[in-house]
């Protein structure tokens, strides 16, 4: 099995939703726009990842929404290092369609009370959902390894949240640490390394604005390498 080096997480750059969330009320949350910091922040990441990959191979996976797909195009990859695929399993965590702005107010102030994990939006998804889909990505991209002429890098654009859950899922993170991890920043990234011997170091944590309150301890706790 070709294991990559890398497997690189990016948010996606400011959105129109990011600057002024009334636009959810006039928009779709797929159709929203990278606004001009937007497109700033995702150049600047670019730079970063071109110098991180060289002139290595690049196996890039893409959400479907608009801002995902103008932040991979703000990167400037080289097209021949480059093999891209658009993967729904990666998208945003669904808040329902049109949405009202009080109301999605009102259900996230439910959500902070009954548990970002488990709380499921009106008509839409709970991280526990998003776990369960960005868990079935894996298992494609796995298999993907399988490949001898793999790409020595593996770049996902998705959304913080699902940035967030792919990682407890891939560390087997426990439900009470994902719960007191924050967003990244837009245009932010996180690098898994491929280390000597076989498993995966995250190069820094994400940000916590509380510690974990666990119920219980299900074997040793992996926090950042897997």
């Amino acid at each position: 099995m070709a294991r990559p080096r890398r497997i690189v997480l990016v948010r996606h750059g400011e959105s129109e939703g990011n600057a002024d969330d009334t636009v959810y009320e006039r928009e779709p949350d797929h159709a929203l726009r990278l606004t001009d910091k937007g497109w700033q922040q995702a150049r600047q990441a670019g730079e970063r990842l071109r110098e991180l990959f060289g002139e290595e191979g690049i196996s890039a996976y893409v959400s479907p929404y608009r801002r995902t797909h103008e932040t991979f195009r703000a990167f400037d990859l080289d097209p021949a290092q480059v093999r891209v695929r658009e993967e729904p399993r990666l998208r945003e965590q669904d808040w329902g369609n049109w949405q009202d702005r009080d109301d999605v107010r009102l259900q996230k102030a439910y959500r902070d009370a009954y548990g970002h994990f488990f709380y499921r939006f009106a008509q839409g998804e709970s991280g526990a959902d998003v776990y369960d889909r960005v868990g079935a990505f894996l298992e494609s991209l796995y298999r993907s390894f399988e490949a001898a002429d793999h790409p020595e890098n593996v770049l996902i654009v998705t959304h913080g949240l699902t940035m967030r859950l792919f990682c407890m899922r891939w560390f087997h993170w426990q439900v009470d640490e994902f719960e007191v991890l924050s967003n990244p920043e837009n245009a932010e990234m996180r690098v898994l390394e491929l280390g000597e011997e076989g498993r995966y170091t995250m190069d820094r944590p994400f940000a916590r604005w509380r510690a974990p309150e666990p119920y219980g301890l299900t074997g040793e706790r992996s926090r950042i390498t897997g």
